[in-house]
């Protein structure tokens, strides 16, 4: 079912994100100081291409430097991504057909919001 899900998912706009996400961390990943801002894209790129099947789990270590990362992610982009997956999110479940759709868009919001210290499995 979740291979089901996940075609349908990238039918809909799912590659569309994932090349967009990973265009983003490549431009991010031309400064040193970027390159931690990058990985995060392209963990996020990975997940927009198939949510379906995959959850987003601590990775257990909340270092200071993964706060820092986050603070910095949220007030310069993370609200901007993460508004535009609720939106998404909200479009999604006006139908019954889209409700697991927009469930996976909450998941990617709540991952845009703070990616550092998180894993996908």
């Amino acid at each position: 079912m979740s291979t089901i899900g996940n075609i349908i998912w990238i039918l809909t706009g799912g590659l569309a994100g994932a090349i967009m996400w990973c265009a983003v961390g490549a431009a991010l990943c031309v400064t040193t100081i970027g390159i931690p801002f990058g990985v995060q894209c392209f963990k996020i790129a990975a997940l927009q291409l198939a949510p379906f099947g995959r959850q987003v789990v601590n990775d257990g270590d909340g270092s200071t430097l993964g706060v820092i990362g986050n603070v910095l992610w949220v007030l310069l982009v993370g609200w901007i991504l993460a508004l535009a997956h609720v939106l998404m999110g909200v479009v999604f479940a006006l139908t019954i057909i889209g409700i697991p759709f927009a469930v996976q868009s909450f998941k990617l919001a709540a991952l845009s919001l703070a990616p550092f210290g998180k894993r996908v499995v």
